[in-house]
């Protein structure tokens, strides 16, 4: 294990394990305050509060993941469940949003400004490409159509305002929920699988970041000397934090 003590100081690897705290912490400013509306500050004062809650943010996502061992093992469900409580943990204590609940706060802002049901659809759509979500059951296209259906029946582009017309629509919805399966009562069980989707895409992440650290360190001539192959989950990212 020389090798895996020499990589610890020279490598990547701090990176990659700074990296799961990174991830919880690249939340825009309106996600500090999650609980309540903060009161109106200027200048220096709000600048303070916000580094202030943002640090001591950091500071619980650290003592968490300090207590818990990660095993960068992405092929492995056991690894990839765990990992997601983990980061369940962390938003908690940390009154951080989930990945699902991010999405819709930025399906809001996003889109609170427009007027028209087609041009949110296709923001919607657009948000999801950026998060690098799929359509697997190809409800996106089945939304569309349903647009269209609604549109030509009352002859004109559907208005957000539209009550009637946003009523047929959301019937229309409904048709392709019952015909996909989707209930309502079955939302968080989505959430949690969105969730361990993302547990493992961040492990995979972590885990190449990692390997290529180790590869690239091990070309370097001070490691020429050591041939040892270090095993990715025999890492302990605890010591790295």
């Amino acid at each position: 294990m020389a090798l895996a003590s020499r990589l610890a100081s020279k490598s990547k690897l701090l990176y990659g394990s700074q990296m799961l705290v990174q991830k919880e912490f690249s939340v825009p400013v309106r996600h500090f305050a999650k609980g309540s509306a903060p009161t109106a500050l200027k200048g220096d004062a709000m600048l303070k509060n916000i580094f202030v809650e943002v640090k001591n943010k950091f500071e619980t996502a650290v003592g968490i993941l300090k207590k818990e061992k990660i095993t960068i093992a992405p092929e492995d469900p056991a690894a990839v469940a765990h990992y997601a409580k983990v980061m369940k943990t962390v938003r908690e204590k940390a009154n951080l949003l989930s990945e699902s609940q991010d999405i819709a706060a930025t399906i809001n802002l996003e889109t609170q400004d427009i007027p028209d049901a087609r041009t949110y659809l296709l923001t919607v759509k657009e948000i999801r490409t950026k998060r690098g979500l799929t359509d697997d059951l190809g409800a996106e296209a089945m939304m569309f159509d349903a647009l269209e259906k609604v549109e030509k029946n009352i002859k004109k582009p559907l208005l957000r305002n539209d009550e009637k017309g946003m009523d047929l629509l959301l019937a229309e919805f409904d048709k392709i929920n019952q015909k996909l399966g989707i209930r309502r009562e079955d939302l968080p069980k989505y959430e949690e699988q969105l969730e361990l989707k993302i547990a493992k895409a961040q492990l995979e992440e972590l885990k190449r970041d990692v390997v290529e650290a180790m590869e690239t360190q091990k070309k370097r001539e001070e490691f020429k000397d050591e041939a040892e192959a270090v095993d990715v989950k025999t890492l302990d990212i605890r010591n790295f934090l």
